[in-house]
């Protein structure tokens, strides 16, 4: 298994220059940080389902996420301004390759009926999103252990400055676009 942040360095670096034509290093693309964000919306109901999400995306992560809270109240939700509602962690440098690796090796080939990842995703300024279905596919989690299976999104976040750019970038390390 090729590590990311190799792959970056040693294959997505020249494959930028040759593309785009970069003269100086400091234009080319690079990726600043990987946030996960959980949000769950049981948790109104039932504190402990926040509990257990922090535990499992603390695992995923390999870093103590934080508790997010509602901005504004929604009656029709039973929803108060700062009830806690879901949890997120902001990856970067060493965590943030070595998540990276982990998802694009391991996890995203677990996902059932599997045909790429979406090359639509992108934000129009050269980030990118993927919404998992399932928390399951990280081999972290323990299938027993578990009381529901949850989802959570992944924002990839790089300096490019277009999509074309961010999606060169994440093609070269490796991430599975669909044809």
């Amino acid at each position: 298994m090729v590590l990311v942040e190799e792959l970056y360095k040693n294959v997505a670096v020249p494959k930028l220059k040759e593309v785009f034509g970069y003269k100086n290093i400091h234009q080319i693309p690079k990726i600043t940080k990987v946030s996960l964000n959980m949000g769950l919306g049981e948790a109104i109901q039932n504190v402990k389902v926040l509990d257990h999400a922090q535990e499992e995306m603390a695992l995923i992560a390999g870093q103590r996420p934080v508790i997010t809270r509602a901005k504004r109240s929604i009656a029709a939700f039973k929803l108060r301004e700062g009830m806690p509602i879901g949890c997120m962690v902001t990856l970067r440098k060493k965590k943030m390759y070595d998540f990276l690796t982990k998802l694009i090796h391991i996890a995203i080939p677990r996902i059932r009926d599997f045909r790429g990842i979406s090359p639509k995703a992108f934000d129009g300024r050269g980030n990118y999103t993927l919404g998992i279905k399932e928390h399951l596919i990280f081999p972290e989690i323990d299938y027993d252990k578990i009381d529901k299976v949850k989802g959570m999104n992944i924002t990839i976040v790089t300096t490019a400055s277009t999509d074309e750019e961010a999606r060169v970038l994440l093609d070269a390390i490796g991430m599975p676009f669909r044809k």
